[in-house]
């Protein structure tokens, strides 16, 4: 996701253990992650699509000077959000650092729509967070890196035993590391965990406090190129992504909410074909800051549809077996590792008969 300011305090682990990896440091979701999935007793979603919302809340990931937000923020190319919706006004809530502290404020009711990772929807299912899928689509299996700093002796995972490792907890990022440590034989007790949103955990790469960073795109690969950082080979992207509402938004303003989704793809597909108009606008409404680099490094990545909304141009549909089936296995994974006490049910309440017509909708919408 786009750079984001760390608006959040980051909380470091301190002697960590599987168990307590995600529940420690997420002061809002740690009772969700760890509640039993339940399901919703609402009804059917969709079925009392009756009236125009007076707004949307949209909430953003970054600043939202770069990306899907920016184009139907400015109107690049035509994607103007609020004509796509009949003229409702968009509010856009920027700054929050990943997709899981959303989650906290769609509990608390502050947004209608948001980008949301696997791992994320994960918490919300189960903590019984009011949400609704309304599609997804899968992550660029490169869309993450792992940095160690210049002459490193650090090549590959298993030199990662013992190792100060930062991560923005809960996120991507996770996932990939675990299952990255995994390919060397390694579990996250093997290494010395450390809890940092990417601003923070920039920095403390820079300084040398950490060994290594895991984090997406933009900012890992701008880090990489800043400071003359070395990938290591082999960690990959698991996830899928999804584009959810709240259940009282989608209820009563589903076709609001899949116009949304639309607007989305088209965004998306203008950047994907205009890469350079998409670029330079950004440049021109403060994206990338005085930092040719940074402006570099995002084209680059545009090009190579590394980002992680970059697939959402073709690949975004309603809510499928597949990604159901994957998000399921991170959800295992998490349980089988300790950090959810109870399996969380993820594909069964992703392809619930109560979102049939969520799904009926988004599909003739993305026709």
């Amino acid at each position: 996701m786009p750079g984001p300011p760390t608006t959040r305090p980051a909380t470091a682990l301190t002697g960590p253990t599987r168990r307590g990896l995600i529940g420690t440091g997420l002061a809002g979701l740690t009772a969700l992650a760890l509640a039993a999935c339940g399901r919703s007793s609402g009804g059917d979603i969709g079925t009392d699509d009756s009236s125009v919302p007076d707004a949307l809340r949209y909430a953003v990931i970054g600043d939202g000077t770069v990306g899907v937000p920016a184009v139907l923020r400015t109107a690049l190319g035509g994607n103007d959000l609020g004509e796509a919706l009949g003229g409702v006004p968009v509010t856009w809530q920027p700054g929050f650092t990943a997709s899981l502290p959303v989650m906290e404020a769609l509990k608390a009711g502050e947004i209608d729509f948001t980008f949301a990772t696997a791992t994320a929807v994960i918490y919300g299912i189960g903590g019984q967070v009011p949400l609704v899928p309304l599609a997804a689509f899968p992550l660029p299996d490169n869309s993450l890196d792992i940095l160690v700093p210049p002459g490193s002796p650090i090549t590959g995972a298993a030199d990662l035993r013992g190792k100060r490792v930062a991560d923005q907890q809960g996120t991507t990022g996770t996932y990939s590391l675990i299952r990255y440590l995994e390919s060397a034989g390694l579990t996250m007790d093997d290494i010395e965990y450390q809890n940092l949103a990417a601003a923070d955990a920039e920095a403390a790469f820079a300084g040398g406090s950490v060994d290594a960073w895991v984090s997406w795109q933009p900012q890992i690969e701008l880090a990489k190129r800043r400071h003359g950082a070395t990938a290591l080979p082999g960690l990959r992207t698991y996830d899928h992504a999804y584009y959810v509402a709240s259940e009282e938004f989608a209820d009563a303003h589903l076709d609001t909410a899949v116009r949304t989704v639309r607007a989305v793809r088209d965004a998306q597909r203008w950047i994907n074909t205009r890469t350079e108009d998409a670029v330079a606008a950004f440049a021109a409404d403060g994206g990338f800051g005085d930092d040719e680099l940074a402006r570099e490094s995002y084209r680059d990545l545009v090009d190579a549809r590394r980002l992680s909304e970059s697939l959402a141009d073709e690949r975004i549909g309603p809510v499928s077996d597949e990604a159901a089936r994957s998000t399921q296995e991170m959800a295992d994974n998490f349980h089988t590792l300790g950090v959810y006490p109870q399996r969380i049910e993820a594909a069964e309440w992703l392809t619930d008969s109560r979102f049939d017509a969520v799904r009926e909708a988004v599909s003739d919408a993305l026709a």
